[in-house]
């Protein structure tokens, strides 16, 4: 029997689209790497009696580790996007070498193009199967790789060159992308304007009308507004040498408010940023989370038209029963669906539709906002428009004219779907004809003054993201997350985006230095030779060597005029022999070196001019000012809190390992020297009882509630509580090999047998200790105490260690999202 290998992009998708075709006969067991699952059922395929096999991949194809049978058939079930079609080629890659190799003429890779997670979209796609499409998938490739290289370049040099210049420079990653970097500048161009604004002073005539008993009309003046006060000043006197207002026209027109074109993702972006208040990278995470869960459509698409043949009352018919909105969809059910508006057709997927009806409960609460939105969207696409009646009636007070406007509602239409898009009420406008008149109850000349813009909304942003054509509807919310995550700007209230000191001079800089670095323009340009790529208009080798050999100049000069920043950045941020406080001693010069806590932490020693690098995230203190005996620097103590881990470390061996099989950024609880007193020789005691790479160490600054740490791993192991003194023993352990400890109790205070204030044992083995020694933030793997049983490893020694991973194959895809 044949066999056909079917390929889904996450693993939920696979278990979902086998349920289907299987139609839930399928078994299912773990994969090789233990996160894919493999569904396996007998079917027809292409005439012939076969053994399916679905199993997916995690995103991006990065390690190739794959043990192949041999396979016939393999069918592509990757998401239908550009970003899908790459992944194809690097499933196809992996696998077609392991492939059976039949009749040199029969076709044995196929494409499954679908748009929903439903059997009606499922079976579809399998019974009107393709090819993957090369083109799409190079146009990937040429974004990956021009912004792994472009972002790399100018991101290394740009943090290495002002990371150790500047002491409260608050980011420890001063990155740049071809996308990122615009995305900045819209924030920062937006600042600059509100910084530069100067306000100016105009006036406007204000009047008050009434007629008889009615409330009274507030109207605006013609002329809008002088600004010039004796001007206005003039109009006032002479709009007050008449009592009357006096009605010179009065219209009515019919106006129509128009239904909503078919939802798409920059537009259920926007709508989630202003409306929901979610950020554009969390509704994306949900978006896809109800995706593959099969409550909605694909959710990456620029098209906002429904294709001829998608089912719009079938659709509908699914959310007659939720009683949010069940009255409205009957409604529309029995007297019949409106057209939906004409729309744009990108040729990608359908719009965002609901895919089947769903509850609260079910989705939890920022997934039932956002399918409430989407599911709103759709109904309101195939209701009536909105009908409004707008009055508007002219008066004249002396020779100034005036008037006032009003909407009354005839029609709500799609309104009822999305109230916040309604006519709100107003008062009835007063009857009148051409020719009445009202009393003036008040005119006068109102001073004010213009005001500067606000800080751009994120919703805004993605506007003019679209606009410009920078990144594609599924990187967008990438780009704004990454200029957010890098500390370039700030969310503030009302999700508006306001640049930090760092971003604004970063911005500044690119436009002093070369102007294109930060404008949309090339970007944009690039974009479109990438989408030509994408339809084979384009050679994917010219337009990367072409665009390469543009950003290489570009490149070069920037190294050449870095000053240009530099001097920006002196405005802004304080040199770093100014900044930070005294903590311990060089053990070059013997002076006090600077703690400076703004992020990357470091300690910087102004007399040598040198600057050593410490653990992040975590609290440094001096360590009782004693020394490495290598190097005579001060040691000093990170600690990640009171219950947490916490370990001394010497700064000039922590950025210079001082042995060979030591790493940068390892502490005294790593070092291997062979007898000082702070080293995993001296403190080890055996190895970690979750992770097989690290070992348990003494922390000796932990008393009275001793404890040691995994000095790889989160695993934190508490013991000896109120314990005099704890010192890890010279010997080792007979049945684990891990190192003893000797443990010393005050009298009054000793938890050992008899009133014993002494004992040395094993902190594994020893019975003595069984009820002395806990376990936190993990979970343990074996048995702490076996009564002698064997346990590996002790004090560094640790036998039976994992080898290395294999590196991946490619790394482009993860480390070019980091960049752009």
């Amino acid at each position: 029997m044949r066999t056909v290998l079917m390929v889904a992009e996450k693993p939920s998708l696979a278990q979902s689209i086998a349920k289907i075709l299987s139609k839930g006969n399928c078994t299912s067991r773990k994969g090789l790497n233990g996160a894919c699952s493999v569904h396996e059922y007998a079917g027809s395929f292409q005439g012939q009696t076969v053994r399916f096999k679905m199993t997916s991949v995690c995103g991006h194809v990065m390690t190739l580790d794959f043990i192949g049978e041999g396979c016939d058939y393999v069918v592509l079930w990757l998401d239908c996007d550009k970003e899908g079609e790459n992944i194809c080629f690097e499933v196809l890659d992996a696998i077609q070498p392991v492939m059976n190799k039949g009749n040199v003429r029969e076709r044995s890779v196929y494409r499954a193009k679908f748009s929903s997670i439903t059997d009606t979209d499922i079976w579809n796609a399998m019974n009107h199967l393709g090819e993957p499409n090369r083109n799409e998938a190079l146009s990937v490739d040429a974004r990956q790789e021009l912004d792994l290289r472009i972002g790399c370049a100018f991101t290394r040099f740009q943090t290495k060159y002002f990371q150790g210049k500047y002491g409260n420079l608050d980011s420890s990653l001063i990155s740049f992308g071809p996308c990122q970097t615009p995305t900045l500048g819209f924030c920062v161009e937006r600042h600059d304007k509100i910084q530069s604004f100067k306000p100016e002073t105009y006036w406007v005539l204000q009047a008050k009308v009434f007629k008889g008993k009615e409330s009274p009309l507030t109207l605006d003046w013609n002329r809008v507004r002088v600004f010039d006060r004796d001007v206005g000043q003039m109009f006032l006197n002479l709009a007050k040498t008449s009592r009357e207002a006096t009605v010179e026209s009065v219209s009515k027109k019919e106006k129509t408010k128009q239904r909503p074109q078919a939802l798409n993702t920059v537009e259920m972006l926007r709508v989630a940023s202003s409306a929901l208040g979610m950020g554009p990278q969390h509704t994306m995470q949900i978006a896809e989370r109800l995706y593959t869960q099969g409550y909605i459509s694909y959710p990456r698409t620029e098209t906002t038209h429904y294709p001829e043949n998608f089912d719009l009352k079938g659709t509908l018919k699914q959310q007659s029963n939720n009683p949010m909105w069940a009255e409205e969809v009957k409604a529309l059910l029995a007297t019949g669906l409106n057209r939906p508006r004409k729309g744009t057709d990108a040729g990608d997927h359908p719009p965002i539709t609901p895919m089947r009806a769903a509850s609260e409960a079910e989705l939890g609460s920022d997934g039932w906002r956002l399918y409430e939105y989407i599911t709103r969207h759709f109904i309101a696409t195939v209701s009536q428009d909105c009908k409004y009646l707008q009055t508007t009636i002219d008066f004249n007070i002396g020779t100034e004219g005036f008037s006032c406007n009003g909407k009354t509602l005839m029609s709500p239409g799609y309104t009822t779907m999305m109230p916040w898009q309604g006519i709100p009420l107003e008062e009835a406008m007063p009857a009148c004809e051409r020719g009445d008149t009202f009393t003036v109850d008040e005119i006068k000349l109102v001073e004010k003054q213009t005001s500067p813009p606000d800080y751009l909304t994120e919703a805004e942003l993605i506007t003019l993201m679209e606009k410009h054509g920078i990144g594609t509807d599924a990187s967008i919310p990438v780009h704004i997350n990454n200029i957010c995550q890098r500390n370039y700007v700030t969310v503030e209230s009302g999700r508006k985006l306001k640049p930090t000191n760092l971003g604004i001079v970063l911005v500044h800089g690119y436009y002093k230095i070369d102007a294109e670095l930060v404008l949309p323009t090339i970007r944009s340009a690039v974009e479109k030779q990438l989408n030509l790529i994408a339809q084979g208009k384009a050679n994917y080798q010219q337009v990367l060597q072409h665009t390469l050999d543009i950003f290489k100049r570009k490149f070069h000069f920037f190294v050449d005029s870095i000053t240009g920043m530099d001097e920006l950045m002196e405005v802004s941020f304080s040199p770093i022999a100014a900044t930070g406080k005294p903590m311990s001693r060089c053990g070059k010069c013997h002076r006090f070196m600077k703690y400076i806590q703004a992020k990357p932490s470091r300690l910087h020693c102004s007399h040598c001019d040198e600057t050593y690098s410490l653990p992040q995230n975590g609290a440094i203190k001096l360590y009782k000012e004693l020394r490495c005996p290598l190097d005579d620097f001060e040691l000093v103590l990170w600690t990640s809190g009171a219950r947490g881990k916490s370990y001394p470390l010497c700064p000039y061996c922590f950025s210079n390992p001082p042995f060979r099989d030591m790493k940068k950024g390892m502490g005294c609880n790593e070092c291997t020297h062979p007898s000082c007193q702070h080293s995993l020789n001296s403190l080890g005691i055996g190895q970690c009882v979750e992770c097989d790479s690290g070992v348990l160490v003494l922390d000796p600054t932990s008393g009275p509630k001793w404890r040691m740490a995994c000095n790889k791993c989160n695993v934190v192991v508490h013991f000896f509580e109120h314990a005099h003194r704890v010192q890890v023993a010279q010997e080792s352990c007979n049945a684990c090999d891990a190192s003893l400890v000797a443990v010393d109790f005050n009298k009054t205070r000793t938890p050992l047998p008899a009133g014993e204030t002494q004992h040395t044992g094993c902190v594994f083995c020893d019975p003595v200790f069984q009820d002395l020694v806990e376990l936190k933030h993990a979970t343990m793997r074996h048995a702490m105490h076996r009564g002698g049983g064997a346990r590996r490893g002790g004090r560094g020694r640790g036998r039976g260690r994992r080898g290395n991973p294999k590196k991946p194959k490619d790394k482009m895809a993860a480390l070019a999202a980091y960049f752009v």
